[in-house]
């Protein structure tokens, strides 16, 4: 029996079906729409970096094969064929896209889902409708990811802009078709009028039929494929630039892509984290989150550019790319180091967030009082323990952040981890959490008091600097406060070495109070590069 998917629900491949070899169905329809339905080989950067693994009706198939568009069958609008051992290593997710042909927006779409089958049975169905979306032109339907083994997500999620805005998104590139120069022509001499002929008719060139595939899949009449003309190139440019392999027999060759700001020609987008490097002859970026003074031009710089324009070109538009908002089918977001967004249309279930992080939010929203209760409440009073929560639930996005704080989405599957509750800045509501104590003789209150998280979702750590994470042996000590988190089969003993208050006398260390850690291997521990 097939698993149905609200969005953002996942699963291994694995629980879904022992198979490998899958059939990926897409049904989206709209009175007078025409769609374009495409797959992304993304990299570990969720980029398109070789553009033979973008899988639409003119590419329709990777060059190993592991990836196959298979046209309209078995009441699917397209249809593919996965196999995911046959996926090369460098390729680390597959997006699966819905995209508007024309005029029209993602919210007149019908009930339309997205579904796996194996071996001829469903396995899995996301279903969603038009009234999930508003002005969007394009949909991302649902994901394969690799996280150790491969995975399914049902994104839903909607994308301002066509076709070619999600391929630039995936950082590809789509060139523009160019007429070819007329070649001169000689005066013409005199000669009466030709007599008139009729117009040839139209007619669009037929598309091959695909054979029936052979490996499970929902067994259907073939229909022809789309077979609308696409020129699509890849991002980093070549020397010299070769035609596109989608373009037609004598079409000219696209002109080369222009860097982007801060970026040298022919070098592709630096990893999340790492600043761009800059371009010759000027000097390298300020470090991640200390920018240059706002409007500075930067030494180096072409004369008769006003100050603060970017090289890509002046204007303000150009001058604050580099501080756009950050795309992504997930629920939560990095959008630096220091700004966490959720997507509160993901996942069904609300989020408690502590008051007062909420920074921005954009659609309808709603914020109450998430109360401790009468235990929690005690227990805060005597620990420092307790968080003042806010539920925020409905629909739209929710960006947070904390005093500049480092922020790190922690993903639970099942499992449980310890964190302090000065450390915590979100969770999903559907996570279990409870307060535990840590006793020990030397500690003011006699305990130490930590929230423990466990079941299904994603919470939000909260650091000063970066943190290390360093695996449990038998001497592994931290300075309780300094620990944010650990693992929660973990086994923590009170380790104090002075039992007097710091500078009770000369030369002592200011350290009274130490956590010892103990556990199997694979257990662990996360320390801040401060003390609370």
């Amino acid at each position: 029996m097939a698993r149905e998917f609200q969005r953002g629900h996942k699963a291994k491949i694995s629980d879904l079906t022992p198979g490998t070899d899958l059939y990926v169905g897409v049904q989206i329809a709209a009175p007078g729409l025409t769609f374009d339905i495409s797959c992304f080989g993304l990299d570990a950067d969720e980029q398109l970096s070789d553009d033979r693994y973008f899988i639409f009706f003119n590419q329709p198939k990777s060059p190993e094969e592991s990836i196959q568009l298979l046209g309209p069958q078995s009441g699917d609008t397209e249809s593919f064929r996965v196999t995911l051992d046959r996926i090369p290593a460098a390729i680390h997710k597959l997006s699966f896209t819905a995209t508007l042909d024309g005029a029209g927006q993602m919210s007149q779409v019908g009930p339309g889902y997205i579904r796996i089958v194996a071996g001829g049975e469903e396995v899995v169905r996301y279903a969603f409708t038009g009234s999930e979306f508003t002005t969007e032109r394009a949909v991302m339907l649902g994901d394969f990811y690799l996280k150790d083994v491969w995975r399914f997500a049902a994104v839903g999620q909607g994308f301002d802009g066509g076709l070619d805005a999600l391929l630039r998104n995936f950082g590809g590139e789509v060139a523009e078709e160019e007429e070819a120069p007329a070649a001169p022509q000689a005066p013409p001499g005199f000669a009466p009028p030709a007599q008139a002929t009729a117009p040839p008719a139209f007619a669009a060139p037929p598309a091959a039929p695909q054979p029936a595939p052979s490996f499970g899949a929902p067994p259907a009449p073939q229909q022809p494929m789309h077979a609308a003309p696409t020129i699509a190139a890849p991002l980093t440019p070549q020397a010299p630039p070769a035609p596109s392999p989608y373009g037609q027999p004598g079409q000219q060759p696209p002109p080369p892509p222009q860097p982007q700001f801060g970026q040298v020609p022919g070098q592709g987008t630096p990893p999340y984290g790492q600043p761009a490097p800059a371009p010759y002859g000027q000097p390298a970026p300020a470090p991640y989150g200390q920018p240059a003074p706002f409007g500075q031009q930067p030494s180096g710089g072409p004369h008769g550019v006003p100050q603060g324009a970017p090289a890509a070109g002046p204007g303000l538009h150009a001058a604050l790319q580099l501080y756009k908002e950050t795309p992504t089918g997930q629920r939560w977001t990095p959008q630096n180091k220091q700004l966490m967004r959720v997507d509160l249309t993901m996942g069904g279930a609300g989020v408690l967030a502590r008051q007062g992080s909420m920074v921005m939010y954009q659609g309808k929203v709603d914020f109450g009082y998430k109360g401790a209760g009468f235990v929690g409440r005690a227990v805060g009073n005597a620990t420092g323990q307790e968080m003042q929560l806010m539920r925020c639930t409905g629909r739209g996005q929710v960006f947070l952040a904390e005093e500049g704080s480092y922020l790190h989405p922690i993903e639970l599957q099942g499992d449980a981890i310890c964190v302090s509750a000065e450390s915590v800045l979100a969770f999903d509501e559907s996570l279990q959490y409870e307060i535990r104590r840590v006793e020990g003789h030397g500690i003011p209150g006699g305990a130490l008091f930590t929230m423990q998280f466990q079941g299904t979702g994603t919470v939000i750590i909260k650091t000063h600097g970066t943190p290390v994470v360093l695996p449990v042996t038998p001497t592994t000590f931290a300075d309780c406060n300094a620990v944010v988190a650990w693992s929660a089969a973990s086994q923590v003993i009170v380790s104090s070495q002075v039992r007097l208050r710091r500078n009770a006398y000369p030369g002592h260390s200011g350290e009274t109070v130490n956590l010892q850690f103990r556990g199997a291997p694979g257990n662990f521990i996360v320390v801040q590069p401060y003390e609370v």
